[in-house]
């Protein structure tokens, strides 16, 4: 009797195997379907341009604040209707209410950009003193393309670097959860959301290391998009709407104004560059 199960082992573990693969196969093309039915149902209502709103806010204060804002989609402000709903925008409001200074905003974010493409962004800033502080929220697009979280914390870590070479102190805003988006179906919101929980460790972690500020945008703002859909994303489900970047700019606004010594509070979600 033990020989005949002996003998049987390895036909029983190759039909394991064969239903194990089958069933990998089977869940990469139900994985693959969703994804482009989210797609469609996300589409690109909103085109691919958003408001431009650099300019200098709050001009008669003086003293000028610098700020520069890199990355995706979020950073270049896609869902807002006017300039003055964008993330730079409110950020810029949010430094010049805090500091009494004037705050000169410049974007050279690009919607749809991954973390690669953040050296071509540099490429549009000067090649010394690019501004006080820079922000940069950069993430959802490297999940989405699956991207590797050691590729895409690289090109961050080389944009981290030459900023600081540059002179801005750097405030890094971490991927937000992908598991808010409702238009994307189970399982695949699921594993979206894990992948891009994971990315935001590894940038929050590589952005302390080398001296920068960093807010888990998904601890800090995320439960908003999770609990008033309706309200925090714009037209296309995707993207935050004007009180969508509202509420992220007020979350990433007490880094930036610790990143110009403007005070010392810690706050939840904020992580300060490692001593």
């Amino acid at each position: 009797m033990a020989s005949f199960r002996s003998s049987r082992l390895p036909v029983a573990l190759l039909l394991s195997a064969g239903v194990v693969a089958g069933t990998a196969a089977a869940a990469r093309v139900v994985l693959a379907r969703q994804a482009a039915h989210a797609r469609r149902l996300i589409g690109k209502p909103l085109g691919e341009d958003a408001p431009s709103a650099d300019r200098v806010y709050k001009r008669k204060r003086g003293d000028a604040v610098r700020l520069v804002l890199l990355g995706d989609s979020i950073a270049a402000g896609l869902g807002a209707v006017q300039p003055s709903e964008t993330l730079g925008a409110r950020l810029a409001k949010g430094i010049s209410r805090a500091t009494g200074r004037a705050v000169e905003l410049r974007t050279v974010a690009v919607v749809g950009a991954e973390s690669s493409m953040l050296a071509e962004q540099l490429t549009r800033l000067p090649a010394a003193d690019v501004g006080d502080v820079a922000v940069i929220v950069v993430g959802g697009n490297d999940v989405t393309h699956r991207v590797p979280v050691e590729v895409s914390v690289r090109h961050l870590g080389d944009a981290v670097r030459e900023l600081q070479r540059r002179g801005a102190v750097v405030v890094v805003g971490t991927c937000p959860d992908l598991g808010a988006l409702r238009p994307v179906p189970q399982p695949l919101r699921a594993l979206g959301g894990r992948a891009s929980r994971q990315l935001a460790a590894a940038q929050r972690t590589a952005a302390v290391a080398l001296g920068a500020y960093a807010v888990d945008l998904a601890a800090v703002v995320g439960p908003f998009f999770i609990t008033n859909p309706d309200e925090m994303f714009s037209l296309d489900r995707f993207h935050p709407s004007a009180l969508g970047y509202r509420r992220t700019a007020t979350a990433i606004v007490p880094s930036v104004l610790r990143a110009l010594g403007v005070h010392d509070r810690a706050a939840f979600g904020h992580h300060a560059p490692q001593s």
